[in-house]
């Protein structure tokens, strides 16, 4: 059973840093791209970050500058580093995996993020 763990949500301030981690328990060899999401209330879920295995990063123009994606393959760990946070980057952020020997994804439970004005 594939399980995805993050962590590191909280409420912050505008301008304020938040970190974000999502640990996956999986076989090393079988873990894939692993993406963070979020969705705010009311809105669709939308793509933030994504990191390949080989590094190669990806990032919406929303984020990009203020938000960093890294990843510790050891532990199977992906981190999102966010700054310079906007109040418009309150929702709940989610971390998907996808699996290499299986080709499905999976998505952790959330973790929230709250910023103020």
């Amino acid at each position: 059973q594939v399980q995805l763990v993050e962590s590191g949500g909280g409420s912050e301030q505008a301008g304020g840093s938040l970190r974000l981690s999502c640990a996956a328990s999986i076989y090393t060899r079988c873990r894939g791209d692993m993406s963070w999401y979020r969705q705010a209330p009311g809105k669709e879920r939308e793509f933030v970050s994504v990191i390949g295995r080989d590094g190669i990063t990806k990032y919406a123009d929303s984020v990009k500058g203020r938000f960093t994606i890294s990843q510790d393959n050891a532990k199977n760990t992906v981190y999102l580093q966010m700054n310079s946070l906007k109040p418009e980057d309150t929702a709940m952020y989610y971390c998907k995996m996808r699996s290499t020997c299986s080709g499905r994804d999976f998505w952790g439970q959330g973790t929230q993020v709250t910023v103020s004005s």
